[in-house]
């Protein structure tokens, strides 16, 4: 028996998520459900994408996850598909979440029948969810296809002695998640020093956690994906340093 995990837009104030517990319920109570989060921003893609590229590998191989997120998919015409991508299972509305989540096609991909519903999470996606949890072949939920509707992330810019980058996320506490990885700091610095440049700011120093500078000062950590953030110590950066998702991040290095 597998496990499924349930990431949506739907909030917590009124009935959706429980009738999406309630459906899973009378198919396969038996079967674990996680909710990974149901305050994603209504229909923000990128925000997903970040929740789930956050978690999702945590969670053993072979889970299911089932993605509530602007679920009628893109487009006049709704579309749902399945999708294996480093050994979980992704359903989701044929709206580019998946393009984004594997930054490109994923390995197995399956177009879901077409159904009409005032709730696609959970008469489309959740069956389907719970026969993959139960042991079926992904081919068993419909034909394999080959297209689904692209979006694009955002690129690196990487020059010899400066990397240009953008805030991806901006969670909870204002914290601001960029699209700069470790892996790039290192490729590009060489060990070198960095500044890190974000509207009129500059940080020199890299910090082990949140907390390592005093109250109010901006602070630049890896996070445990490894990649670059930008905090103020028990404040907002977001609202107090102007920046939100897509601002410009630049790291820069010494020439000399």
């Amino acid at each position: 028996m597998g496990l499924i995990t349930l990431l949506t837009d739907f909030g917590y104030r009124d009935h959706y998520v429980a009738a999406l517990k309630a459906r899973l319920l009378h198919l396969a109570p038996a079967i674990p459900v996680v909710d990974i989060s149901h305050g994603i921003e209504p229909f923000n893609i990128p925000h997903a994408v970040h929740v789930l590229r956050a978690v999702f590998q945590d969670f053993p191989a072979g889970t299911v996850h089932v993605i509530g997120v602007n679920d009628h998919g893109a487009g006049p015409e709704p579309g749902w598909l399945a999708a294996l991508f480093e050994g979980h299972y992704f359903l989701t509305g044929d709206n580019g979440i998946l393009a984004l989540l594997a930054n490109g096609m994923p390995e197995q991909l399956v177009a879901l029948p077409a159904a009409s519903s005032a709730s696609p999470t959970r008469d489309v996606l959740l069956p389907a969810a719970v026969a993959l949890a139960q042991g079926e072949p992904l081919t068993s939920l419909g034909p394999v296809v080959n297209t689904m509707h692209q979006l694009n992330n955002r690129q690196l810019r990487l020059q010899d002695h400066r990397i240009t980058g953008h805030v991806a996320y901006v969670d909870h506490y204002g914290n601001l998640i960029t699209n700069i990885s470790r892996t790039a700091i290192e490729a590009v610095g060489h060990g070198r020093p960095l500044a890190v440049h974000f509207g009129r700011d500059v940080v020199r120093e890299l910090h082990p956690h949140f907390s390592a500078v005093p109250p109010g000062e901006a602070v630049v950590v890896f996070n445990s994906q490894d990649c670059l953030c930008l905090g103020i110590c028990q404040g907002n950066a977001s609202e107090l340093l102007g920046l939100h998702f897509d601002s410009q991040v630049d790291v820069r290095f010494p020439t000399e």
